[in-house]
C-alpha cells in the first residue's frame, strides 16, 4: 500500500485555492494515553485542522518545550511503543481522512528499521514523515525509502540557516517544508516575531514546496499572522496544553476541538 503523500499535496493545494493557509495540529502519540491519543488527534481534525501530526515521543526531545516534553514523558512511562505510533496513525486516518504526519527524531526510526518504518506508516494511511534531527546529507536511505512507499520528507530549516542550506534542503524535501519561526524549542509565546516571515521568504526563493510556520503560534491572533505570510501554520504545544490542563478525558477533547475551530477561523482571517 502507498502512502497518502499526494493527498498531503491536495490538501495544502485545495487551502491555497481557497486563499488561505492550512492549519496543521500535533499532538504525541499515546498521550494521555493510546486511545485516548487517537480521540484527541481526532478531534483536532473535527474541530478544523487539515493536517495532523502524530509525534513519536522521545526521551531526549531536542525541539520540543516543556510542555511536550511532560506529554511525551507521561505516554513513555505508560510503555509506549512504535506500533502504538503507527496505530495512532491508521486509526487517525480511517477515521478522518486526512493527511497524518509521523514526528519523529530520528533514531527511533533507525532502531525500528528504515525500510520497515516506512513500509508500515505507509501501510497505516501515513502520510510522510518530518525529521527534524536528520541532516540532509545523511538522509538518502530515509528519502529513497519514503519514495518507494508514497511517503513525504518534510525537513526542518530555521532563521540560522543560511539561503546555500536552505537550497540544498528544499532540493530534496517532499510534502512541505517546516519552517521553525525561531530559534529555540517548542512552546506558545507572545509573540512569533518577523524572523518567521524573513525565513518564509528566503525559503520560498529556493522551492516551490509550501512552507508551514511552527514554534509559538497559539492563538487565532497569531494564527492569522502567520497566515498572511506562510502556506501553513503549525501549532502543537497549544493543544496539549489544552490536554495537560483538562480534569479529565472528555473536557480535553471538548478543548482540543474548541481550539481547532478558533485557529482554523484565524487562518481564514489572516488570508
Amino acid at each position: 500500500m502507498a502512502g497518502n503523500l499526494e493527498l498531503l499535496e491536495s490538501v495544502l493545494a485545495k487551502a491555497k485555492g481557497e486563499g488561505r493557509a492550512a492549519l496543521v495540529g500535533y499532538l504525541p502519540a499515546g498521550f494521555p494515553a493510546v486511545d485516548g491519543g487517537v480521540r484527541a488527534v481526532t478531534a483536532m481534525v473535527e474541530g478544523g485542522c487539515d493536517v495532523v501530526e502524530v509525534g513519536l515521543p522521545h526521551s531526549d526531545p531536542v525541539l520540543d518545550g516543556p510542555v511536550i516534553q511532560t506529554a511525551d514523558d507521561i505516554a513513555l512511562r505508560a510503555g509506549l511503543r512504535i506500533t502504538d505510533v503507527i496505530r495512532t496513525v491508521a486509526e487517525v486516518h480511517a477515521a478522518t481522512g486526512a493527511p497524518v504526519l509521523c514526528m519523529t527524531y530520528w533514531n527511533p526510526v533507525d532502531q525500528y528499521g528504515v525500510e520497515r518504518f516506512a513500509a508500515d506508516l505507509a501501510e497505516a494511511g501515513g502520510a510522510g514523515c518530518i525529521l527534524p534531527d536528520l541532516p540532509v546529507e545523511e538522509s538518502a536511505v530515509w528519502r529513497e525509502a519514503a519514495a518507494r512507499h508514497g511517503l513525504a520528507t518534510v525537513f526542518v530549516v530555521a532563521p540560522s540557516s543560511r539561503d546555500e542550506r536552505l537550497a540544498k534542503i528544499t532540493a530534496v524535501g517532499s510534502g512541505f517544508v517546516y519552517a521553525a519561526s525561531l530559534m529555540g524549542v517548542t512552546g506558545t509565546r507572545e509573540s512569533v516575531g518577523e524572523q518567521a516571515q524573513d525565513l518564509v521568504r528566503r525559503t520560498r526563493a529556493t522551492t516551490g514546496l509550501p512552507v508551514c510556520v511552527g514554534l509559538g503560534v497559539s492563538n487565532p491572533e497569531q494564527a492569522a499572522e502567520v497566515a498572511a505570510f506562510a502556506d501553513g501554520v503549525i501549532v502543537g504545544s497549544a493543544f496539549v496544553k489544552r490536554l495537560l490542563d483538562a480534569p479529565d478525558l472528555e473536557s480535553g477533547l471538548d478543548g482540543v476541538r474548541s481550539l481547532a475551530g478558533q485557529l482554523a477561523k484565524g487562518v481564514s482571517r489572516g488570508a
